[in-house]
């Protein structure tokens, strides 16, 4: 699938995942890329990926992590790769464990990486989207946006206060001409159940994969600017989690 007309999109957690997987959708689509993560090395592994189907990539190391800098790193980003019509804010960690015991620096992480650095990054690219009247801000939460689980308490605060967010930012920035998405997937084979902070026994092979929920993300991403799918909730076909 190749547009008619050009479009830039920044993607954050572009090196694995769903981010990945939504960096070579976007790719086959024909859309040009600015990717961010941690890993420098990761990052230039998807780039090269992308790169196949003839669109420029930008590899945009930044620690989503370090809330102070994000604002201006981002900025940065998207007034080198202008007009940035596109930003993903799919980042984020996962986090298990019981609210009655957990440390308030790991608290405090969640809600930095998922809520915080999110906002941090929209603020980066909207004056550049207002500027233009124009913009496409997809935040990518979870079906523990729309419900809870025990043991994944700070886990489903943040990605509550994400859809808060989005649904704020929407009512917001829609006069600007800015469009606000907010796609909620249900549990995904990811690297996030293989992390530290996840400690979690599923059935991984009855999980959405990252290549379906970025398809998803990516139609979200080019329905006709007049329109907008507010929200998106998409889940294994087997019905659980």
């Amino acid at each position: 699938m190749t547009l008619n007309l050009e479009r830039r999109a920044l993607i954050t957690g572009a090196s694995s995942g769903i981010g990945k997987a939504t960096a070579l959708a976007f790719a086959e689509a024909g859309i040009h890329l600015a990717l961010v993560s941690r890993s420098r090395s990761r990052l230039d592994a998807v780039a090269e990926q992308a790169r196949q189907f003839g669109v420029k990539v930008q590899v945009c190391p930044v620690d989503l992590a370090e809330v102070a800098q994000v604002r201006s790193q981002i900025a940065t980003i998207a007034d080198e790769f202008t007009p940035l019509d596109i930003l993903v804010n799919n980042a984020g960690m996962g986090y298990t464990g019981s609210l009655i015991d957990m440390p308030l620096a790991d608290w405090q992480q969640v809600l930095n990486l998922n809520v915080t650095s999110v906002l941090q990054c929209i603020q980066g690219v909207l004056p550049g989207m207002r500027q233009r009247h124009q913009g496409t801000i997809i935040n990518v939460a979870s079906i523990a946006a729309h419900q809870t689980f025990p043991d994944w308490g700070a886990y489903c605060v943040s990605k509550f206060g994400l859809l808060a967010l989005s649904k704020t930012l929407a009512a917001e920035e829609r006069a600007h001409g800015i469009r606000v998405i907010t796609v909620s997937p249900g549990s995904v084979n990811t690297p996030i159940w293989d992390t530290d902070t996840v400690q979690a026994d599923f059935d991984r092979t009855q999980m959405l994969t990252p290549q379906v929920v970025a398809q998803s993300i990516l139609h979200a991403a080019l329905v006709p600017q007049e329109a907008v799918i507010e929200e998106l909730i998409l889940m294994p076909n087997t019905g659980t989690f």
